[in-house]
């Protein structure tokens, strides 16, 4: 379909096993008074039929289904090859586990309209269960030890100072972006699966000349890893998490070729392992020590472009 230049945004919401986080988070979407968007839920594969019961309960949603899991950035490519094959100027990818304040998009929207250099914004991100305190605002790179960097990072939201609303990454968490940026920059790298991916493109996006920022009046609450927390022998997080950010981490060094970096992770994760072994947790230091030989030495691919 043709793309229409009136604003309007695809939010692209993903679903994983995670029923009532998706069911509050689509109540909150209700509530939001930007007048222009249309939700798309990407069920990726759940165990029981989620994304039926989902679509029956928010009839507006349009339901697109996986066969199988592709992760946080394959099932999010579904929604958004989707949006753009509709016409959609903007989409968000938002994740399940959180909550809105209902004038969040007009606001984020409205920085959009006063910037037209802007190709990503994100809201300010504050943790659900102490909305008084900063999860996110927003990422810097810190390119000499290729380490991304969230701002705000557990700060009071009333004392924490912004010295500037430019930024070097936004979180997957919520991530609002325009048409263009997507089709100057490609989609998001699905050989990332989960973790690092936002980073990634995020630094792909501003390679591309496009401006990134934070819209710090608009709010929304997250649950803070509602997918991937659930109870393990070996503790919260599970064994493949573990395997996923370290793997991840040297995918995005690889891609950003960097130098000094390289030896910084490696003592970082090093050092998990010894705490690993200390603690007695063997599948995790195994999925660390895989994490890292995967992350150094899997062939690169390149992140999937529209059409």
């Amino acid at each position: 379909m043709a793309f229409t230049p009136n604003p309007s945004v695809a939010i692209i919401l993903v679903n994983w096993n995670g029923l009532e986080f998706t069911r509050a988070c689509l109540t909150s979407l209700e509530k939001v008074d930007y007048s222009d968007f249309q939700v798309i839920l990407v069920d990726n594969a759940s165990q029981n039929p989620e994304g039926k019961v989902l679509k029956k309960e928010f009839p507006k949603t349009l339901l697109l289904e996986n066969e199988q899991n592709l992760g946080f950035a394959g099932g999010n490519n579904v929604g958004i090859r989707k949006a753009l094959e509709i016409g959609f100027s903007h989409l968000m990818l938002l994740n399940n586990d959180t909550l809105l304040e209902p004038d969040f998009l007009g606001k984020m929207m409205l920085a959009f309209s006063k910037n037209p250099k802007l190709g990503l914004l994100q809201p300010m991100i504050c943790f659900l269960d102490e909305p008084e305190k900063i999860w996110s605002a927003g990422g810097k790179w810190v390119s000499w030890l290729a380490r991304a960097k969230t701002l705000g990072d557990r700060k009071s939201l009333k004392t924490y100072r912004i010295s500037s609303t430019q930024l070097d990454w936004t979180t997957g968490c919520c991530m609002l972006l325009s048409r263009e940026a997507i089709l100057h920059s490609g989609l998001l790298n699905e050989q990332y699966f989960a973790y690092f991916e936002d980073v990634e493109w995020s630094l792909r996006i501003r390679n591309q000349g496009f401006e990134i920022g934070l819209v710090p009046e608009a709010k929304i609450y997250h649950e803070a890893g509602g997918s991937s927390k659930k109870s393990h022998s070996e503790g919260t997080l599970s064994a493949r998490v573990f395997y996923y950010h370290v793997r991840n981490q040297f995918f995005l060094l690889r891609s950003q070729k960097a130098g000094l970096g390289f030896l910084y992770h490696l003592g970082r994760f090093k050092l998990w392992i010894f705490y690993f072994l200390l603690r007695g947790r063997f599948r995790k230091l195994k999925a660390v020590a895989k994490g890292i030989k995967d992350g150094l030495f899997t062939p690169l691919k390149y992140a999937p472009k529209w059409p």
